[in-house]
Order: C-alpha cells, then sequence, then structure tokens
C-alpha cells in the first residue's frame, strides 16, 4: 500500500476573532496564500506538481466566499494549473482536508496535495452564513420537536452527564494556558509557526510571530469570576439538569488563523529528496447526538483505535480540540486517558479556534509535538457542529 506522508506543516501564531485582532486587518485570502507559498517555498518545490489544495473554511461568504483555497492558491502565485476545492465539516473542516488529502494519497489519486484550512472570525463573524435564515427545514423540526441548541448549551449537557464542575473546568482551562505559556517561552512553538507581515494599530508593519490569544496570567481563581454565557430562564426550566457552568474562560476564544500541511506518497518525497517526518496510519469519522453535538470525538476515537488496532495506552499524545473544557475531559473520562499527554502544549482554549483552520493546526502541532519528544503514535480528533468528529492517528517517521 502507498504511504501517505507529512513532509511540512506549519501555522500562523492566533489572532484575536476581532476588530484590532493581529491578523484582523488582513483579508483570509491573504492568511491562507502565505501559507501556501511558505509551503512549497520551504521545501522547493515547482507549485505546478501540487495535485490538489483541499482547503477547510466554515463561514464561506464575503471575504471567504466562492472558494477560497483556490483564491488563495492564484494569490499565491501558484499556477492556474493547480486546482483546489474548500469543504464545510464545521470544525474539522481542515482535518478533513487532510483526510481527503491523505486517502487520495494512498488510494492513488495523488502524488502531492496540500490540506490547510482558514478562518477570519474577526471580518466573518460566526454564524454569519444562516443570518436569520432557517438552516434546518422541516424534516429537523420534526425529527427534533423540542429544537436542536446551540453548542454552549451542548456544552452545559456534556458537563452534567459527565458531572464535570465549574471548579474542574476552570482548573483545566487555567491549565491550557498556562501550557500554550510554557510552550511560547520554551521555544517549542518555533518550528511550526510561520512568521507573518502584519499592519499593528500604530499602522506600523510587525511580524506576528505569537499567539495572541494566550493569557500567561490565567489562574482558576481568576475565571471563577465570570459568569455563565448561555443562561436563560427558558434553558433553564427546560434544562434542569444543566450546572450553567459554561464560560468564556473554559471557552475557545473566537480567533483569526490559517495552517496547512503537505502530504505526498513516501515515493514522491524520496524522489524530490524531502524527509517524510510522519505517515496517516488511521482515519475515522463518526457522528452522535447533535442535541449533545460535541461527544462525536467519543465514538469517532473508538473506531479510530479499533481501525489501527491499537489501545489508548499506545499513543503519546493526544489533540483534543478544545472547544469548550468538557470535551476533552468527557473524552479522557471516556478513555482513562493520561492527562499528561492531552494537549500538552495546551489547546485552543489558549492557541484559539480559527475554525476552518483547526483541523491543520492541530495536526501541525501533533506533528512537532512527536517530534520534541521522540513519540511515536499522535492522535488527533475534532468535535464538530451537528454532532460529529474526525478522528486522525499518525506515527512519526
Amino acid at each position: 500500500m502507498t504511504n501517505a506522508v507529512i513532509v511540512d506543516a506549519v501555522r500562523l501564531a492566533s489572532g484575536k476573532g476581532k476588530p484590532g485582532g493581529a491578523l484582523s486587518g488582513t483579508h483570509p485570502v491573504e492568511l491562507l496564500a502565505h501559507v501556501l507559498r511558505a509551503l512549497v517555498s520551504r521545501n522547493d518545490l515547482d507549485p505546478a506538481q501540487v495535485d490538489d489544495v483541499i482547503g477547510g473554511c466554515v463561514s464561506q461568504v464575503g471575504e471567504q466566499a466562492l472558494n477560497v483555497s483556490r483564491t488563495a492558491l492564484l494569490s499565491a502565485g501558484f499556477p492556474d494549473s493547480v486546482p483546489a476545492t474548500t469543504i464545510d465539516r464545521q470544525c474539522g473542516s481542515s482535518q478533513q482536508a487532510a483526510h481527503f488529502g491523505a486517502q487520495g494519497v494512498i488510494a492513488g489519486a495523488y502524488d502531492i496535495v496540500i490540506a490547510c484550512g482558514v478562518e477570519s472570525m474577526s471580518r466573518i463573524p460566526m454564524g454569519v452564513a444562516g443570518l436569520d435564515k432557517d438552516t434546518n427545514g422541516p424534516g429537523i423540526r420534526a425529527r427534533y420537536p423540542e429544537g436542536l441548541v446551540g453548542q454552549g448549551i451542548s456544552a452545559e449537557l456534556i458537563a452534567a452527564k459527565w458531572k464535570l464542575d465549574r471548579e474542574t473546568l476552570d482548573a483545566y482551562s487555567a491549565q491550557s494556558h498556562q501550557r500554550a505559556t510554557a510552550a511560547a517561552t520554551s521555544g517549542a512553538f518555533d518550528k511550526e509557526i510561520l512568521p507573518i507581515d502584519v499592519t499593528n494599530a500604530a499602522g506600523e508593519t510587525v511580524s506576528h510571530t505569537v499567539d495572541e490569544t494566550v493569557r500567561a496570567a490565567t489562574t482558576p481563581g481568576g475565571l471563577a469570576g465570570l459568569k455563565s454565557s448561555f443562561y436563560t430562564d427558558d434553558y433553564a426550566a427546560r434544562f434542569p439538569q444543566a450546572g450553567w457552568h459554561i464560560t468564556p474562560g473554559n471557552s475557545s476564544p473566537l480567533t483569526d488563523g490559517a495552517s496547512g500541511v503537505l502530504i505526498m506518497s513516501e515515493e514522491s518525497a524520496n524522489k524530490l529528496g524531502l524527509t517524510p517526518r510522519a505517515r496517516f496510519h488511521s482515519f475515522a469519522v463518526a457522528g452522535d447526538d447533535p442535541l449533545f453535538m460535541l461527544t462525536a470525538p467519543i465514538p469517532a476515537t473508538r473506531k479510530v483505535l479499533a481501525k489501527a488496532s491499537l489501545t489508548i495506552d499506545a499513543l503519546d499524545v493526544y489533540e483534543v480540540n478544545e472547544a469548550f473544557a468538557p470535551v476533552p475531559l468527557a473524552w479522557a473520562q471516556e478513555f482513562n486517558a493520561d492527562p499528561a499527554k492531552l494537549n500538552p502544549m495546551g489547546g485552543a482554549i489558549a492557541l484559539g479556534h480559527a475554525l476552518g483552520s483547526s483541523g491543520t493546526r492541530l495536526l501541525t502541532t501533533l506533528v512537532h509535538q512527536l517530534e520534541a519528544t521522540g513519540g511515536r503514535y499522535g492522535l488527533q480528533t475534532m468535535c464538530e457542529g451537528a454532532g460529529m468528529a474526525n478522528a486522525t492517528i499518525i506515527e512519526r517517521l
């Protein structure tokens, strides 16, 4: 069987997803174009050799509309002959892009492919694509007569079901910031972060190289003072089990970002004199209860471990996206996972969650973490809107 390998993986440092954020003055096409340009230049690769660019983006409207991946590759100077597509599997969009790219290599459809993602949440606010529209239709209303809920309420339901109290959620969230701060201070992110020139509030051109969403001074005590984000009287009456523990402090922040991985067959890498850094070992995708919405990483992980013929103990690192603190904590309970291996460099609560970029962002961090520690196997899994999740196992080479 053909091995699909990762030759390079890079990301931009996060920017706060609001006006005035470090990346908010840069068009999303240019954020992604910068990543694409770097992936070929860093590896002395002729971009004409890229068979396809598969990008993830959730809010495909406005400046991110009309196949932002194709627009970005043209902006990056790729030849007209290189195609691209943009996909939406919600928060896992670019993780799915990596799946499609690697699976295409394994099937023999591609020799070289770039999987990537972008999201500018400062310029294209979350939810704007369905603003004032019925995105469900009568069939969904008939199937779920009490109505589905937003992700924040789903996070509350998960916290209640897995008996995760406010103190536990806040302690985990503070740890995410502490771990990210330690990683940044030690230089652990230096190899994965791609510098980008941006214009700051003073109109000066500066190089953006540090995750803007990390708050080094975060403590559980500081987070304890934040109010519930999603409590309403109606929801409290419908869900009396909820503790109303979800706050901005134990949720991922709105974020701008872009990231990408260069994937090719092992044979192509060898021919080009490039060193494969990791291979794709196993893939899975799963659905789960859309009311709980964020629990699908659990069945997705079970599926991918079974396909890989591995146990959780065989994994050296797990990157479980921190959309909200209950997501990785419930996952860890289900697998009796080692907390030291769970998001060891911090997760999205600290590093941000630029929706369409997050899949390849986590994959980039996972590759670099395995290299830094000498670990062999790494797992990535991501909760996704409407109750889905991707899971990926890679093996360091």
